[in-house]
C-alpha cells in the first residue's frame, strides 16, 4: 500500500468515526528537518563547539584533502 492510499484510508476512517482527519503525507517534512538541524546546534553549543559552519568546514577539509593542495584558510 502506498502512503497515498495510507493516508486516504486513514482520512476514511477518521471521518467515519467523527475525528480529526490525519495530516497530509509531507506536509511536515520541512519542520522536521528544521528541528534535526536546531538539535545539532544545541549539542554543538552544550558541547562547545562551534554552532555554525561546520558542514561548510567539514566540506573544505574534504575538499583540501583530496586535492593535495594546502591552501591556508582565513577565520572569520
Amino acid at each position: 500500500m502506498s502512503i497515498t492510499q495510507q493516508y486516504l484510508l486513514d482520512s476514511y476512517r477518521a471521518v467515519q468515526h467523527g475525528a480529526p482527519t490525519p495530516p497530509a503525507p509531507g506536509r511536515d517534512d520541512w519542520q522536521a528537518v528544521r528541528e534535526v538541524r536546531d538539535y545539532g546546534r544545541f549539542r554543538a553549543v552544550v558541547e562547545e563547539r562551534p554552532a555554525h559552519g561546520r558542514f561548510r568546514a567539514a566540506l573544505a577539509r574534504i575538499i583540501d584533502r583530496g586535492s593535495g593542495a594546502r591552501t591556508p584558510r582565513l577565520r572569520h
